[in-house]
């Protein structure tokens, strides 16, 4: 669907950063990021991929029908191709019978078309070979996974999120675009393997020479990344839940020698994931494609309907609480936080990687409202301000647009924080949890600019946050709340520093029962209230931390 012009954990901020240090842009990154007018005329309406692969060669053939729709009058008779190196494209077939020329630019190829009327409908079939990219650290880095299970058998899979799909198969490798009328993966593998991928198996077929193949689709729009194969010595089994649309399939496709554990583990995490994001998010975004968790050797991944696991049957992530406090040990990390991406970023997916947080903050969040569902308010809390210790504001959260820049890892922690401090500052829980449920109904299956999701909050809010965005998006400063107490004439002077011209979030500050609540909105003037007795503890600075993410200062002058 060509709309209007995105997982990981605090584990992996340092190693993000790393990938995305500031360096000089280049043609291929403005082909890869934007909308080039060899992308901007068709539409993807489906894939329909297909994929061999050779465990033993770590070689992969295959093809991808591509059925799109001309969306422009005027367009260059050119379309690009995402496939990147070493895999080459064999050849291309267009409407099943005319083979088309084709010229190669670093990852992009170049497809000379017929002249095409606007809004009618097309496929090309575009076959292709090669040894492929292998993750090198999987899925922080992408690519194919050729490696071995506990008995050393074979087991494959693919991560390719931030790197792009085309590191696998070729597409319109665009977050913007996604298939309007889903998506098909057929995966042809020796016949003593399972080959699982995304939505519901559509057919198994049997080969004489001993080989099987097995095809999955699913019927929603689908990110590219997120279409990924996992090949393997699977056993599975399955359930229903009963969720707000009625009957949710919920299968879980585990290694053979895991069963039992996996029956035992994995149903109750499961259920307490959809039952606290259904109440804060609405419904799972994909009744009619079911719920999956499949097995891999890495940590995880959000593949949609089609969520990666490998959490080792444990609390936390791999056994860590990464928020210190003990409460990340009591939940499956991966299961809460993979599938929290079925609602930000599957079912709300960003047009450009700058704006990436519209996936990685808002999911972070989700842990802390699983815990705040769970556990209370105050578990939440607790939470969220442990988290805040993996945030290093090295560079702004939001990079470069149209390039494929992906900003610093503190999208993470930083907007996980900046989110519970707008909640906060909101102090109207039922209110936030529709601004929640609102943003996946009102962009539900849609490719959005994270200002579109930046000023629905604003709206349904009733204020504008759009300096609180800013600050926190696009600035490695913390703010600083100074305050100065004038007990003489009983008065407390506030004023924000260190922030942005115009920063404004509100302060909600709380006491304890029985005494009174106090909203101020701080600027970078200094304002007063009656500093009485019964709110001098709501101007305590470590109570004021812990609910926003800003400095607090007690300063002796004005």
């Amino acid at each position: 669907m060509l709309k209007k012009i995105v997982s990981l954990n605090l584990i992996l901020l340092a190693v993000i950063s790393a990938q995305a240090q500031e360096k000089p842009f280049t043609h291929a990154d403005t082909l890869r990021g934007s909308i080039t007018d060899e992308r901007a005329w068709w539409d993807v309406m489906r894939y329909d991929i297909s994929v061999t692969p050779d465990f033993e060669k770590k070689y992969t053939t295959g093809f991808n029908t591509i059925t799109y729709k001309v969306v422009r009058k005027k367009h260059p008779d050119v379309m690009q191709i995402d496939l990147q190196q070493p895999l080459v494209i064999d050849s291309i077939i267009y409407d099943q019978k005319q083979s088309l020329k084709f010229n190669r630019e670093g990852n992009v190829y170049h497809v000379k078309t017929p002249r095409q009327k606007i809004e009618s409908e097309h496929e090309v079939k575009i076959y292709f070979s090669g040894h492929p990219h292998e993750a090198i650290r999987a899925p922080w880095d992408g690519g194919w996974t050729f490696t071995k299970d506990e008995k050393g058998r074979p087991w494959m899979t693919v991560t390719c999120q931030g790197l792009g799909a085309s590191i696998w198969y070729p597409n319109k490798d665009h977050q913007s675009d996604e298939p309007d009328h889903g998506a098909s993966l057929t995966m042809r593998v020796p016949g003593d393997l399972m080959a699982v991928a995304n939505g519901r198996m559509l057919s198994k077929t049997e080969h004489n020479d001993g080989s099987v193949s097995y095809k999955w689709g699913v019927n929603n729009p689908i990110s590219n990344y997120t279409i990924i194969p996992y090949i393997g010595y699977y056993k599975q089994f399955s359930e229903v839940y009963k969720g707000i649309k009625g009957n949710l399939d919920l299968n879980y496709w585990v290694l053979d020698y895991n069963l039992e554990k996996a029956k035992s583990y994995m149903p109750a995490e499961v259920h307490n994931m959809l039952n606290a994001f259904e109440y804060w998010f609405g419904p799972y975004p994909f009744y009619e494609d079911g719920y999956k968790l499949v097995e891999t050797e890495h940590t995880g991944m959000e593949h949609q309907s089609n969520v990666s696991y490998g959490n080792w049957y444990t609390g936390g992530y791999r056994g860590r609480d990464l928020s210190g406090t003990g409460l990340g040990l009591t939940w499956d990390f991966i299961i809460i936080h993979e599938s929290g991406h079925e609602w930000f970023g599957n079912n709300i997916t960003t047009n450009d990687l700058a704006d990436m947080y519209i996936h990685e903050s808002f999911t972070n969040y989700s842990e802390t409202l699983f815990i705040d569902y769970i556990y209370g308010e105050e578990a939440a809390n607790d939470y969220n301000y442990g988290i805040r210790g993996g945030i290093r504001n090295d560079r702004p959260i939001i990079p470069p647009y149209g390039v494929n820049a992906q900003g610093s890892g503190d999208m993470y922690p930083k907007g996980g924080n900046m989110l519970h401090s707008i909640r906060h500052s909101i102090d109207n829980d039922k209110l936030f949890r529709s601004i929640l449920t609102g943003l996946n109904m009102t962009f539900h299956n849609k490719t959005v600019n994270g200002s579109e999701i930046q000023q629905y909050i604003s709206e349904k809010a009733g204020y504008d946050y759009s300096k609180v965005f800013e600050q926190y998006l696009t600035t490695t400063s913390i703010p600083k709340l100074q305050l100065y107490i004038d007990a003489p004439h009983g008065k407390m002077f506030y004023k924000y520093t260190n922030c942005i011209d115009g920063f404004n979030l509100p302060l909600v500050l709380k006491g304890k029962e029985k005494e009174r609540t106090i909203r101020i909105i701080p600027s970078a003037e200094w304002q007063s209230i009656e500093f009485l007795h019964t709110n001098q503890y709501l101007f305590t600075p470590w109570r004021i931390e812990y609910m926003y993410y800003v400095d607090v200062e007690l300063v002796r002058n004005m």
